[in-house]
């Protein structure tokens, strides 16, 4: 019997935002500074311990130039593969 575990939502979506900001270059300090968030803010919610607000999320993808949808989009797929 194959038994699929369950990841959290927010270590799911931490786990995108570490992709999408490498992806585009940026280090945590970068991006929160373009997001104007706090750095310690973008660290806890890549390990999976802070969940972002809808605006968070908003500021987030304005800073790593993208649509806020892709962000969860992306989140979504994972949850559902």
């Amino acid at each position: 019997m194959l038994v699929k575990k369950i990841i959290p939502l927010e270590v799911v979506f931490g786990r995108v935002l570490r992709a999408k900001r490498k992806e585009v270059g940026l280090s945590q300090e970068a991006l929160a500074l373009e997001a104007g968030i706090d750095r310690n803010f973008v660290s806890l919610m890549e390990r999976g311990l802070n969940q972002p607000s809808l605006s968070t999320v908003f500021k987030l993808a304005k800073a790593l130039k993208v649509e806020p949808a892709s962000l969860l989009k992306e989140v979504q797929k994972i949850c559902e593969s």
